[in-house]
């Protein structure tokens, strides 16, 4: 820091005499710079510019970090006008742009943006902080493929209008800089890096343009970056000539720019690698070289190079004459001749060499049409060839061709029928018949006629196999032939599941609580004139998983009970009741009448809401329901959502492992409060009687009326006559 305050002072030091020599017939003429007080920016008064006019393409290129205090890039802005006042801005005159850059580049305006002065003065005072990251390496990137392009404003290269960057950062950047940097000065950017607080200076050298001492400054902190302002004014003013000011070391010749310099060498040397020195241009006339034909020049030496038809030996000096053919690149399609400084190509027998003089083509004796072949025809090397196409052989005659009948022999072995194809004879079956896979042989498609199948009740025949089926009101037994009737085969109701989804089952437990649905659906008389089912889930909301009406077989049941996607949120019993009880048992949703209405309620745990008032209504409408708990399942909520007596009623588990014991004891109770016919004269069926017989008394008494009316028209009718 010590050092880089030192190189500060000497040079302010130097630049200020070299202004002196003017100071007097200039310093009523110069802008005064503007200071950062309090965070806000005071305009300046509109004053003729005292710099020559130099014609620069000038971005800005802003550090916007988070580590940038708001009042700090406030005194950034100020630093950005005040360097605006020593600048001609204009169409024709220097061009300025802006971008800032945090953890991304974001453009404030481009070169061809703005073109007076009020202008950019005031996009500058509109910046909004970013406070993100610092990605330096990106905002530099983004500076040579973009800012810097004559889409965006920035004057062709041929017109030599120095383009300008000016980089200003406080913080070591998060990404590689090194590369990028060196690269957009190789495109002819002059940058200058200005670093604040705690930068790392070789950052700043590394992406700065040479000499350091012009390009690289750093300060201590944001309020001393003004002090920078004496020092860009002669930079960008173009006051001085550099290379009377500053020690450019050059060999030859050093050329001044409008804020920097370059180095530049006498004619017949060319410029090192270091900018500075320079070399000879013509190495091979002033060295003794040894090479046998040719010398040739190269930026840091010579090689040896032969003339044409010959090449370079291993000594790198002495030349041999070159074997065209050797090189392997003659592209010659069949033969390769070398001739003396060349080569010739050259075709096998039976082609000819094309127009190219490098590829053959095969000579068509085939061509005049005079082969008399019946179908293919085939040019040799000697003579045309006839060809017979797939399933054909050639006649004796050499032109003609018959079919091959490959079934002729008789050894095909086919059981039914065969065919000849093009290759072979393949054996087919009649309708009704199938191959075997001996690809001889033939089996019946019906393969419950063909085979000893052992089913109890039916036989249907799959693609490759069978399966057996019951008749209606039987399920088939474990041995997959035997039927038996359900455990609940003499009942007949309308059943739906309401079952707890909610994060607290667990995915593992959902699935037993799948199992134990299907359990029971494998104890009932499913069909459509049975017993049928539906099934709620619910978590925060509700979801029908399939309605009553939906599925009219156990199989299709468990298959849907089985897609069932865990919901795993809330709880919310009170809901899924309330669900159940408006809409699970309607017409809708395949609801019947006159056939019992039972619920089956699964639950782990406490519910979200209230459960009483909507199990209430339930049950006061007539239907059943049956309360499950296991674990956290809350047992005074049990009995509020369970018909009564409850020791009909509610099962409790104090764990899933458990459940095999409650699924077995609920069965035995469903089987045993079977419904019965006796169902048909509740309360419920008696006052839907009574509802349907008003409707038909309404009706006649509305078609006596009628009549009435009508007797009386015909009465009037015979009085008149």
């Amino acid at each position: 820091m010590l050092s880089s305050f030192i190189t500060m002072r000497c040079l302010a030091l130097g630049l200020f005499c070299l202004l002196c020599c003017n100071a007097a017939q200039t310093y009523r003429r110069r802008p005064r710079p503007i200071t950062a007080r309090s965070n806000t920016t005071f305009p300046i008064k509109a004053v003729e510019n005292p710099c020559k006019a130099i014609p620069l393409d000038f971005v800005f290129v802003i550090d916007s970090s988070r580590s940038i205090r708001p009042n700090d890039y406030e005194k950034v802005k100020t630093f950005i006008i005040n360097l605006l006042q020593f600048l001609k801005i204009g169409y024709n005159a220097t061009r300025v742009g802006l971008l800032q850059y945090g953890s991304v580049v974001q453009p404030e305006f481009s070169l061809s943006t703005y073109t007076t002065k009020s202008e950019v003065e005031k996009a500058v005072r509109n910046m909004e902080h970013l406070a993100t990251g610092t990605m330096t390496g990106l905002a530099i990137q983004y500076t040579m493929d973009t800012a810097f392009t004559e889409e965006h404003g920035a004057r062709p290269m041929n017109l030599h209008i120095p383009r300008i960057a000016m980089i200003v950062t406080d913080g070591r950047p998060q990404d590689t800089v090194e590369e990028i940097a060196a690269q957009a000065r190789q495109a002819g950017i002059q940058i200058f890096a200005i670093g604040v607080g705690r930068v790392d200076m070789n950052t700043l050298r590394a992406i700065g343009s040479e000499p350091h001492s012009e390009h690289v400054h750093l300060v201590a902190n944001f309020s001393q970056i003004e002090t920078l302002i004496s020092v860009f004014q002669s930079k960008l003013c173009g006051g001085s000539d550099m290379c009377e000011v500053v020690d450019h070391q050059c060999q030859h010749i050093c050329v001044s720019s409008p804020a920097s310099y370059r180095c530049k060498c006498r004619e017949g040397y060319i410029l090192n690698p270091d900018g500075k020195t320079c070399t000879a241009e013509d190495t091979c006339a002033v060295v003794d070289h040894g090479c046998e034909h040719i010398c040739a020049n190269l930026p840091r030496g010579y090689e040896c190079r032969c003339r044409p038809g010959y090449q370079l030996t291993i000594d790198l000096k002495t030349c041999n004459r070159i074997d065209h053919c050797d090189l392997g690149n003659h592209g010659c399609e069949h033969n390769c001749v070398t001739v003396p400084e060349s080569y010739i190509c050259t075709c096998k027998r039976g082609y000819v060499l094309n127009l190219d003089g490098k590829t053959c083509s095969k000579i068509d004796h085939c061509a005049d049409v005079a082969h008399g072949c019946e179908q293919e025809f085939m040019s040799t090397e000697d003579s045309c060839v006839c060809k017979c196409r797939k399933g054909y052989t050639l006649r004796p005659d050499g032109k003609t061709c018959k079919k091959i009948d490959h079934c002729a022999d008789g050894t095909h072995g086919c059981e039914q029928e065969f065919m000849s194809t093009e290759d072979s004879c393949v054996c087919k079956c009649r309708k009704g018949y199938t191959l075997r896979p001996d690809g001889k042989t033939c089996q019946s498609l019906d393969l419950c006629q063909t085979v000893h199948h052992g089913c109890e009740h039916q036989c249907v025949s799959t693609n490759d196999s069978y399966i057996c089926r019951c008749f209606e009101g039987f399920m088939l037994a474990e041995d997959g032939k035997s039927c038996k009737k359900p455990e609940c085969s003499e009942g007949v109701m309308d059943l739906v599941f309401v079952i707890d989804g909610s994060k607290s089952l667990g995915p593992n437990n959902f699935e037993l609580v799948k199992q134990f649905v299907n359990s029971i659906v494998d104890s009932l008389d499913i069909s459509k004139m049975g017993t049928h089912v539906g099934l709620l889930q619910y978590s925060t909301k509700v979801r029908t998983e399939f309605t009553l009406g939906q599925y009219s077989t156990a199989q299709h049941i468990k298959s849907a009970v089985n897609r069932m996607q865990y919901m795993g949120r809330g709880s919310m019993t009170g809901s899924a009741l309330r669900h159940m009880f408006e809409s699970s048992f309607s017409t809708k949703e395949g609801g019947r009448f006159n056939i019992p209405r039972v619920s089956i309620v699964f639950t782990d745990g406490r519910s979200q809401d209230d459960v009483s008032e909507w199990a209430t209504k339930a049950k006061n409408s007539g239907i059943t329901i049956y309360a499950l708990g296991v674990g956290k399942a809350i047992e005074q909520e049990l009995r509020e959502i369970a018909s009564e007596p409850d020791e009909k009623h509610l099962y409790y588990a104090e764990d899933f492992e458990k459940m095999a014991e409650i699924t077995k004891k609920l069965k035995s109770r469903i089987c045993a409060d079977k419904p019965s016919d006796e169902n048909m004269c509740q309360c419920e069926n008696m006052i839907m009687f009574q509802n349907q017989v008003t409707e038909k008394l309404k009706s006649l008494v509305q078609n006596i009326a009628a009549m009435s009316k009508r007797l009386e028209t015909l009465e009037n009718q015979l009085v008149h006559k």
